[in-house]
């Protein structure tokens, strides 16, 4: 049998990077058996769905490089199938209505915490209206066992589980009714998901055990496979409001998808070998048997360092590429949401880029870091670090005296890298300083920061007029603060 496997989000908020990681596996596990990998957009929650989350789904899918074999599919167009499989349930004696409303049925229970219905209307014949919700009859006796992937098996012990609602009084069919009966439809061998959805694994069992006897349409249960919690630095779950759990907010920082995937894939499993994973390296290793139980640490400072060695495996020309959505973004292509280039767009000049590229490419993590080493080079004035313009120009006192021999080795110097750091070197050694003390004025006078590329590369990317008129500029308050 061919191996389908899905992966069904919900458009009611940003997409998740555990939702990512979920569809990671789902698509690794499709891949490596040689099955099928169906997307499914569960918007049947009329209240809290929005049609721009589903953009974001799919475009995050689509940057990730998760593109499925099958779908996008739309829950609400099953509407039809969810209210028949209903009506097949309801007429074989699997439902009943229920009249209650919650404030009756908390009144009941009275200081009992524990949770669930108490099945009030089980034996009531209460008829169906407009004003009942219909309940599926869990049996009072017996187990139902998940046999999981991943965590083995585990048992749920009927009689503590609750006649849980399928259906609202309006009619509308509640999650676990309309999941089973899409993955019946969509023929699902394997349910991969997070551990947050263990608890409704036995009432899905149950209605589609129900399901294939009220039909007579005898489908095999998909094999269940529950991933790890993802979890910060104090090892409690992430949370949508303290943690960064955005896909596209990692995208649009900087980082690479091709980085980004393999540390999803490091989060409740690892590839043979080395934590650095091509895609098809992952896919050849990838078992649902090898995922961890234990929760897996979102480690934000682990993919920025791994994102780095991604962006330094690139060729200059795909680094080029990769960063100009944050130099110079063109008129209907991606942009980095919330990103505004700090120069006019006719400033940015790409043979000059391309000149620096190399070193920048060594020292940035992340794309989002590489207007800030360059931003010198297309602005008519270089913002200004104030402290260390403070700490090595205006209050050093010699400041001065570095800048003057500057000045006037670099009017005649050929203005090479290697030459500029020959002549510096030089004129250190006759002012009695060593070259990072030199260094300092001239890197705060340029560049108008204390830390970026390497200067030498930076002045002759410069050029000789714009650095000798920077350098004039702070020459004339060098030494000035008392």
């Amino acid at each position: 049998m061919t191996t389908r496997v899905r992966f069904a989000p919900s458009p009611t908020g940003l997409f998740h990077v555990g939702s990512a990681r979920s569809a990671l596996f789902n698509w690794l596990f499709a891949r490596h058996t040689g099955g099928v990998f169906l997307l499914r957009i569960e918007d049947t929650d009329a209240d809290r769905n929005r049609e721009e989350w589903v953009d974001v789904i799919i475009a995050s899918m689509a940057w990730l490089g998760l593109q499925p074999d099958e779908g996008p599919f739309r829950q609400s167009d099953n509407t039809q199938q969810h209210a028949a499989a209903v009506e097949a349930l309801f007429d074989h004696g699997y439902l009943y209505a229920c009249a209650c409303t919650g404030e009756e049925v908390q009144s009941r229970k009275g200081d009992n915490k524990t949770p669930g219905y108490d099945g009030y209307c089980r034996e009531r014949n209460v008829p169906r209206g407009s004003t009942t919700a219909l309940r599926f009859k869990v049996p009072f006796d017996g187990l139902t066992i998940v046999n999981d992937e991943v965590r083995g098996r585990i048992e749920f012990q009927n009689a503590v589980l609750d006649d849980f609602v399928v259906a609202k009084s309006s009619g509308a069919v509640l999650y676990n009714m309309a999941n089973v009966v899409d993955d019946r439809a969509d023929l699902i061998t394997h349910v991969v998901r997070g551990e947050d959805h263990i608890s409704n694994t036995p009432k899905q069992q149950l209605i589609w055990q129900a399901l294939s006897a009220a039909t007579g349409e005898e489908i095999a249960l998909p094999n269940y496979a529950h991933l790890p919690l993802l979890v910060d630095a104090q090892r409690k779950k992430l949370s949508k409001r303290k943690d960064p759990v955005s896909v596209a907010s990692f995208r649009d920082q900087g980082f690479l998808a091709d980085a980004f995937v393999n540390f999803l894939g490091l989060l409740g499993w690892s590839p043979k070998g080395e934590e650095k994973a091509t895609r098809e390296a992952m896919i050849a290793d990838f078992q649902l048997s090898d995922v961890n139980q234990s929760p897996a640490f979102f480690d934000v400072a682990k993919l920025t360092n791994l994102n780095g060695a991604y962006l330094r495996e690139l060729s200059l020309d795909a680094f080029i590429e990769a960063s100009l959505p944050w130099l110079a973004p063109t008129e209907g292509a991606w942009s980095p949401e919330g990103h505004v280039v700090p120069w006019p767009a006719d400033r940015f000049k790409g043979e000059v880029f391309r000149a620096i590229a190399p070193v920048v490419q060594e020292r940035v993590a992340i794309l989002s870091e590489v207007p800030a080493m360059v931003d010198f080079l297309f602005l008519e004035n270089a913002p200004v670090d104030a402290a260390a313009w403070e700490k090595v120009v205006t209050g050093d006192a010699d400041a001065a005296r570095i800048l003057d021999a500057a000045m006037s080795s670099y009017e005649t110097a050929p203005f090479e890298a290697v030459q500029l750091h020959e002549v510096t070197l030089q004129f250190g050694e006759a002012l009695d300083l060593k070259l990072r003390k030199v260094q300092a004025p001239i890197r705060v006078a340029v560049t108008g920061k204390s830390v970026g590329p390497p200067l030498f590369e930076s002045l002759a990317v410069l050029g000789r007029e714009e650095v000798l008129r920077r350098l004039s500029l702070a020459r004339d308050v060098a030494g000035t603060s008392k």
